[in-house]
């Protein structure tokens, strides 16, 4: 979701399917419209946008806005609406002068002079302009006149409550925390940095985060202690949060909020947390000594542990898990199957299927397959296709939600499958993620073939964020936040099925090397998302079928980056790009010379002549590709994320720039906050 807070430099919208609104909570009504902006914007190939307002509106026009609570902040707002796959959010500022606008000068000065709406969405209630003039009438004449549509959501009941921001408020207030949650459709949100306190949770044994809520107006539930899941850095955590004024420590204390973390002993200061408010235990209460205090707050933490596991459990029991197929594709890696397969087997993930593809294999794993894992499907193919005819051969046989794509050297963490699943799961538009590979060999650094998620400079050359080139950095946590990025790789990636197969699947001439790219090039060019997910995390051997100093990887590499370029880039950047990828291809022969020897060198000429032999099939297949891009589309080309628009081998190799975090982003690509499950 890209956020934007000036209206002067919003993007030109295409096709925008728009809905207007506070959105405090972010409550299940709110979800209502949010599913049909998605649902109407794919249908015509559009952008859902949400327009939301801060400082809230009747903070601004209402003379008593001191006694105002508002249930999220705008973080939490911003927080909440990224959970939904929405394209777009607009912060506008809230005046007094855009209050006064009249409904007549709000639909033509700033709804349709800012988005030219192809639809309009919007609540049964909505109204708008200076005394709340507007409503749904104004803007059915005005969609009469201009030409957009307008559709009108009704209220959503939740056991015959209808839900509203007020309702959810008075639940809040009085500690009805399971109500709120009800109507909200999530756990009431608290976002802020972690500050100092004065240490007191510490020298009872029991140490806790100060979190400070810097918006005045933020409606927190009555003092007292909570059940709370506590999210940092991307991973979720039991806690039990504290609201209150410590009556049990002599000194007037102002009103703090503060959690206590499970099994967690990190320093965080300064950083942010998200808690999410799951039940009320008890009051705030004084207590005559720190030995009462200390066994109270134990006996406190044992309750929230109970509270939380069940709410654990209930949140995966009326979820249905989508069926994953764990797919490795084989060929004469029968060593690697006896060490790695059992790992696979062990994916701590209630609803897999574990499958094998030999690709036509001479020594004898098939067999081995069928002998020692009868529980592993064997798919046998008649030949070795490749990478990419293999699994193209081998999933038209499998029939699964979700293909997990392994090599066959790749150790899998036991949780590794769930994070990716659950990111997906939170956004359709999500085609493919991959999680964090580190090498086996040297387990505490990122390997070559992913990292932490795939790039690709303005040349066509790829890079990842942990290495580039050779240059493999070690894992500290610098990259363990989630991120869009350009391709994800093919030693270990999950991929939709149903998406897999509108796209053809891989290119079955590339044999292998940088078949994903090219896919998870269409998936961008057709607006659909590429991730990575760092807490899912797996460890890959590397360089079991072709070295990577090999020859012939060398070839496959350079010749694949063109095939892939000549499909997908614009025309417009074709005519100077392949003449110039000569020249730097030259350049790169030129380095590989003395350390590698003539070989290399010529590989890479034999990858041009291969390409120019091949030019008139790609030319067929540029065709092709823009046509099953046109067919699949859900949105806007989103291949500007991920992509470096300078030249990675002068940052490398000339300014020795060799880590991801040195290089200079003229727009950081998106990352994306954690969210809830």
């Amino acid at each position: 979701m890209k956020v934007h807070n000036d209206l002067k430099q919003l993007p030109k919208f295409e096709q925008a399917v728009l809905t207007i609104g506070s959105f405090d909570g972010v409550h299940r009504g709110h979800q209502k419209i949010l599913d049909c902006i998605k649902k109407e914007a794919s249908h015509i190939g559009g952008e859902s946008v949400v327009v939301t307002f801060h400082p809230h509106p009747r903070l601004i026009v209402d003379p008593r806005a001191e006694h105002i609570r508002l249930i999220t902040t705008i973080e939490e707002k911003i927080y909440l609406l990224s959970q939904y796959g929405i394209d777009h959010l607009v912060v506008v500022p809230f005046t007094l002068e855009f209050a006064q606008m009249s409904a007549k000068e709000y639909v033509e000065d700033f709804l349709l002079a800012h988005f030219r709406p192809h639809t309009i969405v919007i609540g049964y209630d909505h109204r708008f302009g200076y005394n709340r003039q507007g409503d749904i009438q104004l803007l059915k004449w005005y969609s009469h006149k201009v030409g957009f549509r307008v559709i009108e959501i009704e209220p959503q009941l939740v056991d015959t409550i209808t839900v509203s921001s007020t309702r959810i408020r008075k639940a809040i207030a009085t500690g009805d925390i399971r109500t709120a949650t009800k109507l909200l459709g999530h756990y009431l949100p608290i976002i802020g940095p972690v500050v100092h306190g004065r240490k007191i949770g510490r020298s009872l044994g029991f140490p806790t985060a100060n979190v400070e809520v810097r918006m005045k107006e933020k409606l927190l539930p009555p003092n007292g202690i909570y059940a709370a899941f506590v999210t940092y850095k991307n991973k979720r955590h039991q806690g039990a949060l504290y609201i209150g004024n410590r009556p049990s420590i002599e000194g007037k204390e102002q009103r703090t909020v503060e959690v206590h973390i499970f099994d967690f002993q990190k320093d965080i200061y300064h950083d942010r947390l998200l808690i999410e408010v799951v039940d009320f235990i008890r009051p705030d209460q004084r207590f005559e000594s720190e030995d009462a205090l200390r066994n109270q707050i134990a006996h406190d933490l044992k309750v929230c542990r109970n509270i939380l596991d069940v709410a654990a459990q209930e949140a995966l029991s009326h979820k249905p898990f989508p069926k994953v197929a764990i797919v490795l594709l084989n060929y004469n890696t029968r060593h690697l199957l006896r060490q790695y397969l059992p790992h696979v087997l062990a994916t701590d993930y209630p609803n897999i299927q574990v499958v094998v593809a030999d690709n036509g294999s001479t020594d004898g794993s098939a067999d081995y397959i069928a002998t020692e894992f009868p529980e592993v499907q064997l798919i046998r193919l008649s030949a070795n296709k490749g990478y990419a005819g293999g699994y193209n051969e081998a999933l038209k046989h499998v029939h699964a939600d979700y293909y997990a794509l392994l090599n066959t050297d790749v150790r899998p963490d036991p949780d590794w499958l769930q994070p990716l699943i659950e990111w997906m799961e939170r956004d359709a538009h999500i085609a493919a993620a991959m999680p964090k590979i580190r090498w086996l060999r040297r387990e505490a650094y990122f390997e070559y073939a992913g990292a932490a998620g795939g790039f690709i400079d303005n040349w066509g050359y790829p890079f990842c964020r942990g290495r580039i080139f050779q240059t493999l950095e070690q894992d500290m946590g610098q990259y363990d936040d989630a991120l869009e990025v350009f391709w994800a790789s093919g030693a270990a990636f999950v991929v939709r099925a149903g998406i897999f197969h509108a796209f053809d699947g891989f290119d079955a001439d590339f044999f292998a090397h940088l078949e994903e790219i090219d896919l998870c090039w269409r998936f961008k060019r057709a607006g659909y998302k590429v991730i990575a997910v760092p807490s899912s995390l797996v460890w890959h051997l590397g360089g079991q079928t072709l070295q990577y100093g090999h020859p012939q990887k060398t070839f496959l590499n350079f010749r694949n980056s063109l095939f892939t370029l000549s499909k997908n880039e614009p025309s417009r950047r074709l005519w100077w790009l392949i003449p110039l990828r000569l020249l730097l291809d030259g350049i790169a022969a030129l380095m590989l010379l003395f350390p590698h020897g003539p070989s290399h060198v010529w590989a890479i000429a034999r990858a041009h002549f291969s390409y120019y032999h091949h030019l008139p099939n790609i030319l067929r297949k540029r065709k092709e590709t823009l046509e099953l891009v046109s067919r699949n589309s859900v949105g806007p080309n989103r291949t500007w994320i991920g992509r470096f628009r300078k030249n990675i081998l002068v940052q490398y190799y000339l300014l020795r720039k060799r880590y991801w975090s040195q290089l200079n982003w003229y727009a950081q690509p998106h990352k994306l906050i954690p969210r809830t499950i």
